[in-house]
């Protein structure tokens, strides 16, 4: 079977049901805006796809002639001119092909890149909530396999549509004006050809789209039991075999659909080229006859074969040309999706810079409650119909109190009330929604998200290290840091002496997660990053949490030296870690109940004095 038929066999797999997809007003036109910055390149592509087709219609014709005039007279001359000829034309035309082939795969190539950047650069811009509600599989898919998509629409659609268009205009003009006889018996046979070949396609398309949603099922088995954490669990609860009959069951059915797929497109093949050998045999015959009674020559006969076999393919191709069509489009919806969501924390055009040096801290009567889904999700990105409206309940409730320059202000409370959400506001990972957050008298608001960025640091209580060497993870903080300044952050983070036992000391790659460190040493090499930045603004949510005491009181030293000068939010539950805060602010129920120095809570006796009480007097059971 020729190329073209099996390219047409392959088009007839994809999913049918896309055309009952209803798209997004102006989805086409916006398309064809995108198309415009490659439309240079993209009309040279189509002048060479017109070529292409041209050309291999040709080459019967000099057949044609070869037999005819050449083979029959018995003119050698005219049999050596007419196949070198011929080699010419199958010369020029396997060039045409290469160089179509070649803008096809840099225009594609570049589509992919162009579109996969805007949609990584605007899911970073993206708030927090954002992706605390998208599923990570959908954005990963959206950037590979939905943008791959887009690219067939202005390479493999435009070929197959003009291309296949060209090939089946001069091929059936070429075919009437030898014998429109026997040109129209074929064109008789051609249902004959496209019936088997949309039936197996609508099997096959029901095929290919389970085995997709089995395949997504098996990785997504293989990526949570390959994560550390799902080793872990794995390991701990101890169910190797249950595990095991899991993974056959889906590996299983993933294995029997694709040797289904397999015979299916195997029959189709096979259907398809034994329907075209029989009309293959219709035009021999019946042209046999027609060159026994001198109504039709040799060489006519064996060009209209050859224009025969030409036909198909791009006749099966054109014949799904809508779904191709439909399935591009779609993909482009998915895009654009992502694309015009809006970011919830923007940049005003005229953001202010926040002054370098230190930071006064406000906070004025700060309202705050999480954004519903509606508002920075999509309900494709969460798997769900339709994304909640309902508003969230609100979690801070006028917030006020300032941090004057140098001053460390804690957050104690409660879980739940609120400490981390203030502490993600002066990050600005968040915007309030009524009051204001000011630094430096700059509304954060009002404010260059670098500069945003630059002024704060923060650790958290599962601090998150790449997968990547310790070197890499403490210059994502400060680029060009010298190896002085590595060593002094290490030091001041009471991890140099750990960093210095390692295989490779500063470039030991330490897993996924930072999983081969343990969490103290985790927590140090967070706790090194952010010294190395020198925020003016720190944020500390239970940066402490996992060490052990010894260690806790280095980092408490390290930190009075390094964050000195510097404005810092410490949220601790463990009470002692704040005891020398210059301010402590009790949170409950989002609101700030209570503030003051400790001993100044603890004389008031409320709700700091219980929590002291509650880690420092509970006597341990007997």
């Amino acid at each position: 079977m020729n190329p073209g038929v099996w390219r047409g066999m392959h088009s007839l797999q994809k999913d049918e049901e896309v055309l009952k997809h209803k798209l997004v007003p102006g989805t086409i036109p916006r398309v064809l805006r995108f198309g415009r910055s490659y439309a240079g390149i993209l009309s040279f592509f189509l002048v060479l796809v017109v070529l292409d087709a041209a050309v291999g219609v040709v080459n019967p014709l000099i057949y044609r002639q070869l037999i005819n005039k050449g083979i029959l007279a018995g003119n050698e001359r005219l049999i050596v001119e007419l196949a070198f000829f011929a080699a010419g034309v199958a010369l020029v035309d396997s060039a045409l092909t290469f160089f179509q082939r070649q803008i096809a795969a840099r225009v594609g190539l570049e589509i992919v890149f162009d579109l996969r950047t805007r949609v990584f650069v605007h899911i970073q811009r993206m708030s927090l909530a954002f992706f605390t509600r998208a599923r990570t599989g959908a954005l990963v898919s959206r950037l590979n396999s939905d943008v791959s998509g887009v690219r067939d629409a202005f390479t493999d659609i435009l070929s197959t549509a003009v291309g296949n268009v060209v090939t089946v205009t001069l091929v059936l003009a070429a075919m009437f004006s030898l014998s429109w006889r026997l040109t129209l018996a074929t064109l008789v046979l051609v249902p004959v050809f496209l019936l088997p070949a949309r039936y197996f396609g609508r099997r096959l398309r029901a095929l290919t789209r389970e085995s997709y949603d089995r395949m997504a099922e098996l990785n997504n088995l293989m990526v949570e039991r390959f994560n550390v954490a799902g080793a872990m669990v794995s390991k701990i609860f101890g169910r190797p075999e249950d595990e095991k009959a899991l993974f056959l069951r889906q590996a299983a059915r993933v294995r029997d659909i694709g040797l289904t797929v397999s015979t299916y497109a195997r029959l189709l093949f096979i259907g398809l080229g034994l329907v075209a050998s029989l009309a293959v045999a219709v035009v021999y015959g019946w042209g046999g006859v027609q060159v026994v009674r001198h109504t039709l020559d040799v060489g006519t006969l064996v060009a209209l074969i050859s224009y025969l076999i030409r036909l198909y393919g791009p006749l099966t191709a054109l014949s799904n040309l809508q779904v191709d069509v439909m399935t591009t489009l779609v993909s482009f919806e998915r895009v654009f999706e992502v694309l015009d969501l809006k970011p919830a924390v923007t940049e005003k055009p005229d953001a202010r810079q926040i002054p370098p040096g230190p930071v006064r801290v406000e906070f004025e009567r700060a309202d705050f409650r999480y954004p519903t889904a509606g508002e920075v999700s999509l309900a494709s990105l969460e798997s769900v119909a339709v994304l909640s409206k309902h508003p969230e309940r609100q979690v801070l409730h006028e917030v006020s109190f300032v941090a004057e320059p140098g001053q460390m202000i804690a957050l104690v409370g409660p879980s739940g009330a609120g400490k981390t959400t203030l502490a993600q506001l002066a990050a600005r990972l968040y915007d309030v929604q009524a009051g204001a957050i000011r630094f430096n008298g700059v509304d954060l608001r009002d404010a260059t998200l670098d500069s945003v960025r630059r002024t704060v640091g923060m650790v958290m209580q599962d601090a998150h290290l790449y997968h990547d060497t310790i070197r890499a993870n403490l210059l994502y903080a400060k680029p060009d840091a010298s190896e002085t300044e590595l060593a002094a952050a290490l030091r001041d983070a009471q991890i140099a002496s750990v960093v210095a036992l390692l295989p490779q000391g500063l470039d030991t790659v330490i897993g996924d997660r930072g999983h081969r460190l343990s969490g103290g040493e985790k927590q140090r090499v967070a706790i090194a990053r952010l010294l190395l930045k020198a925020p003016a603004v720190v944020i500390l949510d239970e940066a402490t949490a996992h060490l052990d005491s010894e260690s806790e009181r280095a980092i408490q030293e390290a930190f009075l030296t390094a964050l000195k000068g510097r404005t810092s939010l410490v949220i601790a539950h463990r009470l002692s870690t704040v005891q020398n805060a210059d301010q402590i602010l009790v949170l409950s129920q989002g609101r700030i109940v209570e503030r003051g120095r400790h001993d100044e809570l603890l004389h008031l006796g409320g709700l700091y004095a219980q929590l002291y009480r509650t880690q420092f007097t509970a006597k341990p059971k007997a």
